[in-house]
């Protein structure tokens, strides 16, 4: 991340380094002996250092001189004492992982100069400076108020823009055109691209790219230039090979407000991205993870390449909401559900290969994504069979449906692309599309079968993963590990015991 800002020359950036030589299990010399000013020089960063960390005007100086900086991140490198005071804790491993103590606390207070007796005590200049501080945010805040009043006057349009993209409200029926897609046979990722360049010229806030991989990952918005230093105005961002802090960097644009981030990669590099995707969820932020070559039929790439525990793992973070679409047409509502979806990130779970276009006109429209799980295929008739599918799995069931039909076995499709939209709906809902009872459910995915279990009812069973991939073309390999109609129809048939 500082690597990328320093690429970026993003001068406004200044971090100060508290330098006090101190980890949990000793000096950092047992393990750290590099020379961090010289490694920021290389980032092309703007480096000061200061000695004493308690010099409060040359602390100020240095802030100052950064802030003078117009062309490079700053780093001010602070040599500090930890616990500085501690008759016995000062620059000690101790005051790293436990607190001082009742005891050290009143040392430590009588050694600077404080009274010892008090429990908690701000000194009378400091709370001056506070409540002085208190009242100028007030003035300024009230100057800005007073400036953009005169600005709505003068140019209403602009100003209800300008309140829009800083709050994120999103103009009414900016998806009123969305594309559909419908007669497509595309991979879930170019799909995903058309979709994506649709809404950039509905959302100007929507901004992001890839870590590297955005010709395969398709987060290119046309039209519009790179971001790069002294061109901030560009939509691409390209992060470069970094996953982690292309996350963190996306929570970041998140937090600023009036931005809708996104960042593609491979689905089998969001391990790279755990840390910040939590953070994320954590937090509630609205980004938008774009992971492309979603299963096993990644193909020749081989099992290095090839995601099988991804979609279990991501689907245990709380707050995030996972989507893997069927086809284009749930793609695009998909990104309907990642825009509208402000309150956590979203995870868009895309095919490599591409798939074909399921016939809205015989089978269930594809607006039920909203609901997470929705009934694909299905008749009036109580269900002999329900087959649970997801991503590029779902034509597979609706393919094995149809021989189940010819086999005088009524089989319901359920597509179910989010379980964490389905399992926000109303019990009601759920009971409808997922009745209890003894009704068989077969669930079909191309990845760890681990947090199906819950939809396995009284009598089920799951064709997934619970091994790593092969190297192998794509199709053979979801053959090899039973994702065929054959496989389907053969595993449904045992259990309704025909």
């Amino acid at each position: 991340a500082a690597s990328f800002a320093g690429h970026l020359g993003l001068s406004r950036l200044i971090c100060i380094y508290d330098d006090n030589g101190i980890t949990i299990e000793g000096k950092t010399a047992i393990s750290f002996t590099e020379d961090v000013a010289m490694r920021f020089s290389a980032y092309n960063w703007h480096v000061i250092k200061v000695d004493d960390g308690n010099d409060t005007d040359a602390i100020y100086k240095a802030i100052i001189e950064a802030r003078n900086e117009k062309e490079r991140p700053s780093l001010i490198a602070v040599r500090t004492h930890i616990a500085y005071g501690s008759p016995n804790k000062q620059d000690s491993p101790d005051a790293h992982g436990a607190p001082l103590g009742d005891e050290e606390v009143r040392l430590t207070k009588k050694a600077l100069g404080w009274p010892d007796d008090k429990s908690f005590f701000v000194p009378q200049d400091a709370l001056g400076i506070f409540r002085r501080s208190v009242q100028k945010g007030n003035d300024s805040e009230a100057q800005w108020s007073k400036t953009f009043d005169e600005y709505q006057r003068l140019f209403p349009e602009l100003a209800e823009k300008f309140e829009s993209s800083i709050t994120g409200k999103l103009e009414k029926g900016w998806d009123a055109d969305m594309p559909t897609l419908q007669e497509e046979a595309l991979a879930t990722r170019a799909a995903s691209g058309k979709v994506l360049n649709f809404i950039a010229g509905k959302i100007p806030g929507l901004i992001g790219g890839s870590a590297d991989l955005a010709p395969s990952n398709n987060t290119i918005i046309k039209g519009s230039g790179d971001l790069q230093k002294g061109s901030y105005e560009g939509r691409n961002i390209r992060f470069g090979v970094r996953e982690h802090a292309m996350g963190a960097i996306m929570s970041g644009i998140a937090l600023h407000g009036g931005l809708i981030p996104f960042g593609g990669t491979f689905l089998v590099f969001a391990d790279y991205m755990r840390p910040s995707i939590r953070l994320a969820a954590l937090m509630g932020q609205h980004v938008i993870y774009v992971f492309t070559h979603d299963s096993i039929a990644v193909g020749e790439d081989g099992p290095t390449h090839q995601p099988v525990e991804h979609l279990a793992c991501l689907r245990a973070i709380p707050g995030l909401t996972v989507i893997r679409p069927s086809d284009s047409t749930e793609t695009a509502e998909a990104w309907r559900q990642a825009i509208n979806i402000n309150n956590g990130p979203t995870a868009l779970i895309l095919s490599r290969q591409k798939l074909p276009a399921i016939d809205r006109k015989k089978y269930g429209p594809a607006g039920g994504l909203a609901n997470g799980g929705y009934i694909l295929r299905g008749s009036k008739k109580r269900p002999d069979i329900i087959l649970i599918a997801t991503g590029s799995e779902v034509h597979i069931a609706l393919e094995a449906a149809e021989r189940l039909t010819e086999n005088e076995v009524n089989a319901r499709v359920i597509s179910m692309p989010s379980i964490e939209l389905f399992e926000k709906q109303s019990p009601e809902y759920k009971e409808k599309i997922l009745p209890s009872g003894k009704i068989p459910r077969l669930i079909i995915e191309a990845g760890h079968t681990m947090g199906w279990d819950r939809y396995l009812g009284k009598k089920g069973s799951i064709i997934g993963m619970t091994r790593f991939g092969a190297s192998a073309p794509g199709g053979t390999l979801m053959k090899k590990f039973g994702f065929t109609a054959d496989n389907i129809v053969q595993k449904a048939m045992e259990l309704i015991g025909k």
